[in-house]
């Protein structure tokens, strides 16, 4: 296609079609036919671009709110009552930073396919080889599947309690399973529509969560220091395994896919440097109060079981339940143990201690998190598909085959085991999740950071020392705490330490890979960069000669 047509294309429709961009090798599937984008996209009006406007804000308000949802699903709901009732205030700094640096990746994420007009997984699928592109794929595809289960085991948990055990816990995850395709009738009423249901959903989340904070009253002074003083005093082991539990919980790789592809529905003219740096600027603000949003909900949730959890025994809890007449009370055993509190004990304990209604607006706070962050599973699966594999197949089938995958395993637990082990399955999720960092990491730091893909919109010094050493950080502590996790639950067991050892081989191999890439990116070692190895076994025919049209006549 010449580029005149192109040009005359974009004039159309107002954004930059990607497949002017591929060669032979490397054709993408035109922006028109992809997901969320496909009906139209979002015009933003024509303002002074120079002083703030809440128009523009307001044009440009939707994708941040739909990646926050991320912050708010049933795993991070588990994390956040895990961590007050086990270590009171004293792990709310951890949240604090872990919202901060997803904000600085979310940056990123944005920054690239507002730029670019490509999303993450459509820049891998330009970047990588392709064996190393489809590994990459299935890892991210792990970690949607991953986070599709927790939805399940949340949502299901939240009818079960709402319905007073009438729906039980396999019947749950199967209603799951069918009211995940309601979202593709939602999708045909429009865009903006879509995401005001998403703006209603959080607003549910807020609204039950600051009621029950609200309720039990939990010591200001006491959630301001755990807020602001970074240290966590007397902290025993499994105090320290939830700060990392938090991190993971928070910091979701898919996340960066789902944001990158999500700011592409605002029509954006990429001619206009002053028009793609304004994009920026709105889209860093509206994610800015979106995760503000969701670290005040994360807060109040903490904050109520440190007040209402921290230091309660099994059966101080199962007294009061039996005093206020609640049937649920044998959910605690009457034993001296501390509660190991979950979303189940902690909706029931909420109904015990602080009255009936108490349960079923937590409930009711669950069920909306469960399905939000369906939803916006729903998209990730579809643009990582489209990305990474150029694959297009219609939503249905998209959603029928994450969602199988990911509720026969849930399923068979719920019905063979106890609530309890839907509950330990979510913390390893957690773990699973956090360990597919790396392959969402290093590929928004490598092209964001690289001036041939970015032009003049190029991460500077400190945002690239800065977002790798984040990413270090990370991925160290993550791989850590796995390795205490095997050695702890599998002591002793050495079939799993040579499966944990042949992955963990094959895990290393695939990171070297994408670090060896982001090097070769970042061109900081020219006689790397420009060597026969890196040409011939780790960049691919597009990588160096990837310089958009629309960019190069401002990239300096």
């Amino acid at each position: 296609m010449a580029i005149a047509d192109n040009e005359e294309s974009e004039d159309r429709r107002g954004q930059v079609n990607p497949a002017m961009f591929a060669d032979e090798n490397t054709n993408l599937t035109p922006a028109a036919k992809q997901a969320y984008c496909k009906d139209h996209q979002i015009l933003i009006p024509d303002v002074d671009s120079k002083s703030f406007s809440f128009r523009k804000l307001w044009a440009f308000t939707g994708p941040g709110f739909l990646m926050s949802i991320a912050y708010l699903d049933p795993g991070n709901i588990q994390s956040d009552l895990k961590s007050g009732s086990v270590a009171m205030y004293k792990l709310l700094w951890v949240l604090l930073s872990a919202t901060i640096l997803g904000l600085l990746m979310q940056r990123l994420a944005a920054r690239l396919g507002v730029v670019t007009g490509l999303h993450l997984a459509e820049m891998c699928y330009r970047q990588y080889r392709k064996v190393p592109r489809i590994l990459v794929w299935l890892m991210v595809e792990v970690a949607i599947i991953g986070s599709d289960m927790q939805e399940v085991i949340g949502t299901a948990i939240a009818l079960n309690l709402l319905t007073n055990n009438f729906i039980t816990l396999p019947v749950g995850v199967l209603i799951t399973a069918v009211d995940t395709f309601t979202f593709l009738l939602l999708d045909k009423y429009g865009l903006r529509k879509l995401e005001l249901l998403f703006g209603f959903l959080i607003t549910v989340m807020a609204l039950s969560f600051g009621y029950e904070y609200i309720v039990v009253a939990p010591n200001q002074v006491s959630v301001l220091e755990g807020m602001f003083i970074p240290w966590c005093q007397d902290c025993d082991k499994a105090a320290l395994d939830q700060a990392v539990g938090i991190i993971g919980a928070v910091l979701m790789p898919h996340n960066l896919y789902l944001h990158s592809a999500l700011v592409k529905s605002r029509q954006i003219d990429r001619k206009k440097p002053e028009k793609v740096k304004e994009a920026n600027r709105y889209f860093l603000i509206e994610a800015a109060i979106a995760l503000f949003v969701s670290f005040v909900i994360n807060v109040a949730v903490v904050s109520v079981f440190a007040a209402g959890l921290h230091d309660k025994t099994n059966q101080q809890v199962h007294n009061v339940c039996v005093a206020n007449g609640n049937s649920m009370a044998d959910v605690f055993p009457q034993d001296n143990e501390l509660v190991d509190a979950d979303l189940y004990k902690g909706g029931v304990f909420l109904g015990c201690q602080f009255g009936i209604a108490a349960m079923y607006i937590w409930t009711i706070g669950i069920l909306a998190a469960g399905q939000s962050s369906t939803m916006t599973g729903c998209y990730s699966g579809q643009f990582a598909m489209e990305g990474f594999l150029n694959l297009q197949w219609a939503r249905w089938k998209r959603v029928l085959l994450t969602r199988t995958v990911a509720i026969l395993p849930t399923f068979f637990v719920a019905y063979f085991s106890q609530i309890n082990d839907m509950n330990v399955m979510n913390d390893y999720l957690n773990t699973i999740m956090a360990l597919q960092l790396p392959f969402a990491l290093i590929p928004v730091i490598a092209f964001t950071s690289s001036k041939s893909i970015m032009g003049e919109f190029v991460n500077g010094p400190f945002t690239i020392i800065g977002s790798l050493l984040v990413a270090a950080v990370v991925i160290g502590i993550n791989i850590f705490y796995l390795v205490q996790l095997v050695l702890e639950r599998f002591a002793g067991l050495w079939y799993v330490y040579t499966a944990v050892g042949i992955l963990g081989i094959f895990y290393i191999v695939l990171c070297l890979y994408l670090f060896l890439h982001m090097m070769a990116s970042l061109g900081i070692c020219s006689s790397f960069s420009n060597s026969s190895f890196v040409d011939k076994y780790i960049c691919s025919s597009a990588t160096s000669n990837f310089i958009l049209t629309n960019q190069s006549n401002y990239s300096r």
